[in-house]
Formats: structure tokens, sequence, C-alpha cells
């Protein structure tokens, strides 16, 4: 049965580093969503942010997912945070069935550490200053974000673990 996987979770949870090593150990092709549209944009995301806007970025999330989740044989894609907060793309990612959803649960405290010292990387923070600032944007949006990244068939808690602790942690939960 074809089974595509399918990595949710905030920014800076882990989901590249995990999903390639995932992708690896399960035979997979490795496709991060992020990558796959600022290739097919030809400019970074923060670039496409700054010249197209938010908006037009999640419509290219949703567009760029639908077509990956097409592919025949079994995937593994890492998502933007956002992503699964965006329309009804957790809807359909549960509606799915050659998809199962994994969400890299990570606390407020290890993405702000995490996050802090790369955010002018990343352009949904790269105008947050402050340690403060960023925990409390992070905090907003992990409330915002948590009632879909829950909606995940499984929920891994990634604090207390390095990427191939959570990848053994899925397989134990996928088989």
């Amino acid at each position: 049965m074809l089974m595509h996987l399918v990595l949710l979770g905030y920014m800076g949870s882990g989901k590249s580093s995990t999903g390639q090593l995932l992708a690896s150990i399960t035979n997979r092709n490795f496709q991060d969503l992020d990558n796959v549209i600022a290739t097919s944009e030809g400019m970074t995301i923060s670039e496409l942010f700054k010249r197209k806007g938010e908006i037009y970025f999640r419509n290219m999330e949703v567009e760029v997912l639908n077509d990956l989740l097409q592919h025949d044989e079994p995937i593994m894609i890492a998502t933007g945070g956002g992503t699964p907060c965006y329309g009804r793309v957790m809807d359909e990612l549960d509606k799915n069935e050659n998809a199962i959803t994994v969400y890299l649960k990570t606390s407020l405290e290890v993405l702000t550490q995490r996050l802090f010292p790369e955010r002018h990387n990343r352009p949904l923070i790269a105008h947050l200053e402050t340690e403060v600032a960023l925990k409390d944007f992070i905090r907003k949006h992990l409330f915002e974000r948590s009632f879909y990244y829950n909606q995940a068939d499984i929920v891994v808690d990634c604090d207390e673990r390095n990427p191939k602790e959570i990848v053994e942690q899925i397989l134990l939960e996928l088989f």
C-alpha cells in the first residue's frame, strides 16, 4: 500500500533533519515543501514573502503539497510550520488514505532557543529583536496552531530527543 509520511510542526521543530533521516531509513524520497516552492519560484522563501506576500506563499504550499501527495511512490514530506493551519489542508490530509501525518511536538522554550539565533533567515520572525518578543510570538502561534497539529495521526514529543531518537519513536508508532 502506498503511504506518504507528512511531518508537521512549528518552525524549528526538526521537520527537515528528522525527515531526511526518516526518508533514508524508510527508503523514501525526501521533499521539503519550502525547498520545492523556492526552487519552483526561483527565489528564497524570504524573497517570495517580500515580493508576493504570505497569501501567495500559502496558496503555493497547498498546490505543491497536493502535487507531492499525487506521487505514485511513497515519499517523505516536511511541511512548513503553517501549512496544516491554512485553509482545509489538515482536513484534506486527514481524509487522504495515502498519507500519515506526524506532529513533531516541541516546547516553547526549545523552539525559542533554536530559533532566536537564526531568526533573520525566517521571514515570519526576522523582525523580532529580543528573545522575549520571539517567545511571545511563538506562544501565540502555538496556541493558534496546536488545534491543527494535534490532529496528526502520530504525535511525538521532541524536546529531549535527537533526530535519531525521534525517528525511532516514529518507526515504533508506524510499525
